[in-house]
């Protein structure tokens, strides 16, 4: 068994990682890119204003060709690739594409 239900992971996503102590108290962000991505960068400024704009949210942006084993654990298809994770770092949301600021603020968990 992988740990993951229904496409999801079961439990704290970044578990073990180097950003599990960077969860945001209400929500975290993570942004899973590739290096040549240029939505990439557009779903690293809407997401980076998001967090800085908004209280409790984190942004953690994470190079998947540099994690390979952490993309494959996560069931990474493409990028980019955004996770929205409620205060326990539980996944709430998943999205794949470069995503507008309506967006992104229509799915975080209530404060």
């Amino acid at each position: 068994m992988d740990g993951r239900v229904d496409g999801r992971v079961d439990g704290p996503v970044l578990a073990g990682t180097p950003w599990a102590d960077l969860l945001g108290g209400r929500a975290t962000l993570v942004q899973l890119s590739s290096a040549f991505c240029a939505p990439c960068r557009a779903t690293r400024r809407v997401l980076a204003g998001v967090a800085a704009g908004t209280t409790g949210v984190a942004h953690v942006e994470i190079d998947a060709d540099q994690h390979l084993e952490l993309t494959r654990r996560l069931g990474i298809a493409r990028t980019p690739t955004t996770l929205v994770l409620d205060a326990a770092g539980h996944e709430v949301v998943r999205a794949e594409g470069a995503p507008t600021r309506e967006q992104v603020l229509a799915v975080l968990p209530a404060p």
